[in-house]
C-alpha cells in the first residue's frame, strides 16, 4: 500500500465499532450516535462532519462544519456522484490541518464507501488495499452490492485496472473478496 503526501496512514488503534474509527491521521468513520456525541467529536478534534444519510439528523456543534450527502443505503443509489466532491472536501480539510468524520446510520456501508473512494484518490491505494486497510480499522464495514459496483468502476477510472470484481453467488452479485465467506454460509 502506498500513501500519497498528506494524511498519513497510522497503524490502526484498537478497531472500534460503536465509537469513532480512525482511518488516517485526519479521517474517521462512525455511526450516527457517535457522530452526534459532542465529547467524542471534541476529544478527537473533529472539525468537519459529513453526514451520508437521508434518515439521520445532525446535532450541530460549535466550531464544526457540517456537510450533508443525502443518499439512501440502497444498491440503486448513486453514491458515485459524490466520490470526487467528498474526497476533495476531505483532502481540503486535511490541508487546513483539520479532521473529518464521515458517518451514516451504522458506519457500515455509505460512509465506508466514501472512505474507500477517498483512499483510492488521495492515497493511490487500490480498491483491495483500501478495503483491507479500512476493515482493519473498522471491521464491520460492508458496502452494499451497488456501492461495490460503483467503487469497482471508480477504481478502473482512476487506475485503468481492477483489483476486485463482482461475482455471482447464491445471494446475488457480490465482490469476489466475500466469495469464500458466502460459500461457508451456504450449505452446498
Amino acid at each position: 500500500m502506498t500513501a500519497a503526501p498528506g494524511a498519513s496512514l497510522l497503524p490502526c488503534q484498537q478497531p472500534t465499532i460503536s465509537g469513532l474509527s480512525q482511518i488516517t491521521s485526519s479521517l474517521y468513520i462512525s455511526n450516527a450516535a457517535a457522530a452526534n456525541n459532542k465529547l467524542l467529536l471534541t476529544s478527537n478534534q473533529i472539525t468537519t462532519v459529513i453526514n451520508v444519510s437521508v434518515e439521520v439528523a445532525n446535532t450541530f456543534h460549535e466550531n464544526i462544519q457540517y456537510t450533508h450527502v443525502p443518499v439512501a443505503d440502497m444498491p440503486s443509489s448513486r453514491l458515485c456522484d459524490f466520490f470526487d466532491p467528498v474526497a476533495d472536501h476531505i483532502h481540503e480539510v486535511e490541508l487546513k490541518q483539520g479532521r473529518t468524520l464521515l458517518h451514516c446510520a451504522a458506519g457500515v456501508s455509505r460512509s465506508a464507501t466514501l472512505c474507500l473512494a477517498y483512499l483510492m484518490k488521495y492515497h493511490a491505494m487500490s480498491l483491495l488495499d483500501a478495503h483491507t486497510w479500512t476493515r482493519s480499522c473498522r471491521p464491520i464495514i460492508r458496502p452494499n452490492s451497488g456501492f461495490w459496483e460503483q467503487l469497482i468502476h471508480y477504481e478502473f477510472k482512476l487506475f485503468g485496472k481492477n483489483t476486485m470484481h463482482m461475482v455471482s453467488s447464491p445471494v446475488g452479485m457480490i465482490p469476489d473478496i466475500y466469495e469464500k465467506e458466502v460459500r461457508l454460509m451456504i450449505p452446498l
